[in-house]
């Protein structure tokens, strides 16, 4: 029984298709050794005639290159299929040649006599076209197209990482989005220098098949004349026209497949549409194209001496689709031009709170030309990556932000875009749909012509570039996004920059119901018992205007109950959550376990500081500083803070726990990238390194 359920399991249908490869090049081998009938030759001929009109029908119907990525495993198997029924084929020529015209099978006597007339030297010049059309014209252009598209494809291939990694940055994609495009970026490379060297697959057969014929035809003399005793004019009709028929069986496939090689590397585009619509699309879509071509040909029909009938039926023809092409637009501008059904008169109603419209938390007004960015009945993307953005969001920052309402603005330049916030605006800049935005990270090796700009969410010098200079951007070190891009990166910038003022209480509110759910005691304890939900929205929307994110509510949650028995200052309950969440704030600046190297203040200046604080109104927000020592720390601060960032570390400035919460709101104004740490807050096992002191004397 269990060799039967073995033997059932090897013959399943995974494992035949397993196997169908390796058969097949066993098959194709044998042909070479062993001896075949002229039937056997005349189906496995017509097998390879219809495999190669399959795959050049799969090459017309593939979207991408990709789509066809085993085209290069196919080329080599298809010409190692040519060449073993070529070798089969002149053994059986060689063999019985003598006995007349059908000796090698029917296909072979029908392209031998049908195709070419019977005449051999009609077969020997259309056998040396065919070969030089595949071997110079088709095969020579798709090969050098193959090896340029692999050149470029591995030059662009780094500037496409770092665009990936941009995109995965910026919450556009997920890390399994960005792992397939990675994929498909290196596939793609390995697509086109397989078919540069593929390629010379075809070049051989077809030089081969050129030596074949010229064998063949003296062996078939030296064989007929010799062992046969024949006439040389018989022997050499007899086997010149099997060896014609045999070259041209072989050769018309071969032709065919190296079109399809041809198709595959020239493929150009990445919509929706197969070769065939590309073409008829792009060649007879213009009306006023068709117009001047029927218009140029009826000229020529009017000329006598001319073909007249032929010019003048193809002139008429044209100029009925152009016809047809042009009613066809019209009938669409019209449909798209027609008004609105009015509605009929209505009386006017009095006001009411429905004609109150509340103010969008978060808002994005485009432009007339974005809109097609933001219409889904367009194949706008930007409504989605918008979604992806708010998910990113909430995973890193740890709330759900409001939902962004997306209108149109005809008061804006038709490229504009605004981003709003609660009504004001927080943010502005332009895209151009169909172009590219060209980023310069820094490092770039040239300059690129285009629209000189600057990146709308950091400030980066930048320039709008059209499509067909992608790739050369890429090559130079450019940043390259669509337009798309560029309005997502920025409405993310600004989300994440005004984190704190997205936390209301309506959001406060769903955060402690969501923790709720898995803690439910916990939050009953704090609010409103302990705390109102005004003063734990207060210490949030602290944590988040100095960056830290408030993934770990339960800490957070801990923290606030075991200190609110003892104080209800926001400012005072925020430095306990920040010291509970210290080994956090640190990994964020310093990941791993390195060394942390930071700023501090002059013992001195501490001491003067501290003074100040106590000395002013009596709050953690009235500072008493003196304003040429205020404008002192502000001077040396911002100049440490730079030395910092030029050596790529953080600007990270350590203080006494009392002095943190003014020095971080004084000092954050001049340099927005400066954080501020209490001496509480660093987790005990790591280390610290003073690379600057504030306040010391020169």
């Amino acid at each position: 029984m269990a060799q039967a359920i073995t033997i059932e399991t090897f013959f399943s249908r995974t494992n035949l298709r397993q196997l169908a490869a390796p058969v097949l090049i066993v098959l194709i081998l044998s042909m070479m050794v062993l001896p075949l009938p002229p039937f056997a030759l005349d189906v496995f001929f017509t097998f390879n005639i219809a495999l190669s009109v399959m795959v050049m029908l799969v090459a017309m119907y593939t979207l991408k290159p990709l789509d066809f990525s085993v085209f290069p495993t196919v080329l080599l198997v298809t010409t190692l299929l040519r060449l073993s029924l070529n070798v089969a084929s002149t053994r059986v020529v060689l063999l019985q040649g003598h006995t007349g015209p059908a000796a090698a099978g029917k296909v072979i006597e029908a392209f031998g006599h049908f195709l070419v007339g019977g005449n051999y030297a009609v077969g020997i010049v259309v056998f040396v076209i065919l070969t030089v059309i595949n071997f110079v014209v088709i095969t020579k252009g798709a090969g050098r197209i193959a090896e340029v598209g692999a050149r470029f494809t591995l030059d662009a291939m780094p500037g496409k990482q770092m665009a990936i990694d941009a995109d995965l940055n910026a919450g556009l994609i997920g890390e399994d989005e960005a792992r397939k495009r990675r994929s498909n970026i290196a596939q793609e490379a390995d697509f086109y220098g397989s078919m540069d060297g593929a390629s010379k697959f075809v070049r051989g057969d077809a030089v081969a098949g050129i030596l074949i014929l010229l064998i063949n035809v003296i062996g078939g003399l030296i064989v007929g004349v010799l062992q046969h005793d024949m006439e040389i004019g018989e022997a050499a009709r007899n086997y010149t026209l099997l060896t014609i028929g045999d070259g041209l069986v072989a050769q018309i496939p071969a032709l065919i497949i190296s079109t399809a090689a041809g198709l595959v590397v020239t493929r150009v585009g990445d919509d929706d549409r197969d070769i065939g619509q590309q073409f008829v699309g792009q060649v007879f879509g213009n009306p006023m194209v068709l117009v001047l071509t029927a218009g140029i040909l009826g000229t020529l029909g009017l000329i006598p001496g001319m073909p007249n009938f032929v010019f003048l039926l193809l002139a008429s023809g044209i100029g009925a689709l152009a016809w047809w092409k042009l009613k066809a637009q019209q009938a669409t501008a019209t449909a798209a031009a027609a008004p609105a059904p009015a509605a009929g008169p209505q009386e006017s109603q009095e006001a009411s709170w429905s004609d109150v419209a509340p103010v969008d938390v978060l808002g994005l007004e485009v432009g007339y030309r974005l809109i097609p960015l933001v219409d889904k009945g367009q194949d706008g993307d930007l409504l989605k990556r918008i979604r992806g953005l708010r998910k990113k969001f909430a995973q890193e920052v740890g709330f759900l932000s409001a939902p962004v309402h997306i209108r149109d603005n005809l008061e804006l330049k038709p490229n504009a875009y605004r981003i709003t916030l609660k009504g004001v605006e927080v943010g502005t800049g332009e895209a151009y749909p169909g172009m590219f935005l060209a980023i310069n990270p820094g490092r770039v090796s040239g300059p690129l012509p285009g629209n000189v700009t600057k990146d709308p969410a950091f400030g980066l010098p930048a320039v709008w570039i059209e499509a067909h200079m992608r790739d050369q951007a890429h090559v130079l070190g450019y940043t390259v996004v669509d337009a798309g891009t560029v309005v997502a990166t920025h409405l993310n910038h600004v989300i994440l920059s005004h984190a704190a003022e997205l936390l209301g209480r309506q959001e406060t509110q769903a955060l402690l119901d969501h923790i709720a759910k898995d803690a439910p005691k916990l939050i009953e304890d704090l609010v409103p018992k302990q705390l109102p939900l005004a003063t734990v929205q207060r210490v949030l929307q602290n944590m988040l205007e100095e960056g830290v994110n408030i993934r770990d509510m339960r800490s957070v949650i801990e923290t606030l109950a075991e200190n609110a028995t003892r104080t209800q200052d926001p400012v005072e309950l925020t430095a306990q959550v920040r010291i509970a969440l210290g080994r956090a704030i640190v990994q964020q600046l310093y990941p791993g376990t390195a060394e942390m190297q930071v700023m501090a203040l002059e013992p001195g200046l501490e001491r003067i500081l501290t003074q100040a604080v106590q000395g002013g109104a009596g709050t953690a927000e009235a500072s008493g500083i003196e304003p040429g020592l205020a404008d002192t720390l502000l001077r040396e601060t911002v100049a440490a803070a730079q030395r910092q960032e030029e050596v790529g570390l953080p600007a990270v400035l350590l203080v006494p726990g009392n002095l943190r919460w003014v020095l971080s709101r004084f000092l954050r104004r001049a340099w927005p990238n400066l954080k501020v740490l209490a001496n509480a807050e660093i987790p005990e096992s790591r280390t610290l390194k003073v690379n600057t002191i504030i306040g010391a004397k020169p």
